[in-house]
């Protein structure tokens, strides 16, 4: 006899583990802060690194080079690892990671432990895919979309707020305290997120691809390695263009491994959905601008007044300059989900992108005084923070729920392609044009301005991609709970932000999976 499907309203739904849901989103969005701190933590040293390592100054930008390595191929895998054996339990580790890497740099003097500690800071990036799975599947509906949009942005919120910190400490005590500082966040976060954040049940099925995630990481590696040393080395030299050609390999071969093996580490053909495209092609031009702002203002506003644009300000009051970039960022979280309740993801995506071209387009005139820039940091926080906001929410709603740390940790990866192409283009510009004072080179307002028309036209492109988006709105229509292969059709649930239910799983009305209830009886599993 064919079974009777079973559907309710999501209200009716109980929501899983409410007494305890208060603590997950300040818990989880102090995790993503701290790891996102490791990014521009010695920003504010950089152009003392020769010096405090005794290296070279090639030399001296792998203590850079390697954090951002390590964040893009920990953020995949790590999502991926979350949805096998735990969120919460990976969450953890990566925190621990991060920990050990932070001892190992405040501990040393020495070019290439300090690189190995940094990787390891770097390692703990996928924190933050991780914790947008663990909201995702903890958190109740009309929590959700403020709280993933608090916990995507946290990128952009921990280094903007590294920035005055990191110069303060610098100025004042041995920059080796700046690690013993991060040590202390990240155990921090560990024990807060041991106490009160639960581990959510949901698994996803199979096992870890370590094929795919070692192709993967040789691969990225391979790409990104040219793309942050090019202006070292050379663009049109043998190393960056042998390893870019390596990298197109490595991946196309990675990409076909991937696409027949029954377990994927990245499941290639949901990642080449439009939506979920789109997404990602959307999310590395919201990075390139995000990482443009950072690049720009802290060296305008240090510049000796005696350039003629120079707004010769100390390297703490800089800091507190572009401080409002990361603050907005984490203050527009409450009015993404107002917009998005109403508009959808995509029209906040969308809204966010226009106002970081506004704010872009209005730098180019406004780059005279440091209010201009306090002004910039601002209108740029507010587009961003909306834009990031927004990706978890596409990316969710194109994903099944056993999916979902995979999925972010991709988007995420996304960004930080992003970021690099930004650090690589603007670096190459800002060298090509700058000027001779004296005995020195500097950046020309030429190539400040440049560097804000790159981050606009990347944008505008994100914002053309976005448009092609599926529009997606929330609904207070039922959702099917559960389902058979013998069931005939049904009136399914017309929210085209919840992702295809897997049969047989409780399913919430914003497309979450509910522990609380199990599969009926006889249903698939």
């Amino acid at each position: 006899m064919r079974r009777t499907q079973r559907i309710r309203h999501a209200e009716e739904l109980p929501e899983p583990r409410k007494a305890r849901s208060g603590p997950i989103v300040p818990v989880l969005a102090f995790a993503g802060i701290t790891v996102a701190v490791m990014q521009t933590l010695l920003v504010p040293v950089i152009k003392d690194l020769p010096v405090l390592l005794d290296t070279a100054p090639a030399d001296a930008t792998w203590v850079m080079t390697a954090t951002l390595l390590a964040g893009a191929v920990s953020t995949p895998i790590m999502g991926r690892l979350g949805d096998l054996y735990g969120k919460r339990r990976m969450l953890l580790a990566s925190l621990a990671v991060m920990v050990i890497g932070s001892l190992i740099c405040a501990s040393t003097d020495d070019l290439i432990v300090m690189i190995t500690g940094r990787a390891l800071q770097g390692f703990a990036m996928g924190a933050i895919p991780l914790g947008i799975g663990i909201m995702r599947d903890e958190l109740p509906r009309e929590k959700l979309g403020s709280a993933m949009a608090l916990m995507s942005s946290s990128i952009g919120v921990g280094g903007g707020l590294a920035l005055p910190v990191a110069a303060l400490v610098a100025q004042h005590a041995d920059w080796h305290a700046l690690f013993l500082g991060s040590a202390g966040l990240g155990l921090l976060a560990m024990a807060l997120t041991y106490t009160l954040v639960p581990e959510p049940p949901l698994r996803a099925p199979g096992s870890f691809d370590l094929i795919g995630a070692l192709g993967l990481s040789l691969g990225l590696v391979l790409l990104l390695l040219p793309v942050t040393k090019g202006s070292d080395w050379g663009w049109t030299s043998a190393p960056t263009l042998g390893l870019l050609a390596a990298s197109v390999v490595t991946l196309v071969l990675w990409g076909l491994f991937e696409l027949r093996t029954p377990a994927p580490l990245v499941d290639l053909r949901t990642t080449a959905r439009r939506e979920v495209l789109l997404t990602n092609l959307a999310s590395i031009m919201v990075g390139v601008a995000f990482y443009a702002v950072s690049l720009v203002l802290p060296q305008l506003l240090q510049l000796p007044t005696s350039t003629g644009y120079g707004l010769g300000q100390s390297m703490v009051v800089a800091g507190l300059c572009v401080a409002p970039l990361g603050v907005t960022m984490m203050f527009v979280a409450p009015l993404y989900a107002r917009i998005s309740a109403r508009r959808g993801p995509k029209a906040t995506l969308m809204l966010g992108m226009l106002v970081i071209a506004i704010g872009y387009g209005a730098g180019l005139g406004l780059l005279s005084a440091a209010w201009q820039t306090v002004l910039i940091a601002v209108v740029l926080g507010a587009g961003i923070g909306l834009a990031y906001s927004s990706l978890p929410a596409l990316i969710i709603g194109a994903v099944d729920p056993s999916e979902t740390g995979a999925a972010n940790g991709l988007n995420t990866l996304m960004r930080s392609i992003g970021t690099s192409v930004s650090s690589a283009v603007i670096g190459m510009v800002l060298a090509n044009t700058s000027v001779t004072m004296g005995s020195v080179e500097v950046p020309s307002m030429e190539g400040f301005r440049i560097s804000f028309l790159i981050a606009t036209g990347a944008v505008l492109v994100g914002l053309v991609l976005a448009a092609f988006l599926p529009s997606q709105r929330p609904s207070a229509h039922p959702v099917l709970l559960a389902s058979s292969a013998d069931a005939g059709p049904a009136p399914a649930a017309p929210a085209p932000a919840a992702p295809a239910a897997t049969a047989g799983r409780t399913v919430r009305h914003d497309g979450a999976p509910s522990s609380a209830e199990p599969p009926p009886p006889g249903g698939t599993p």
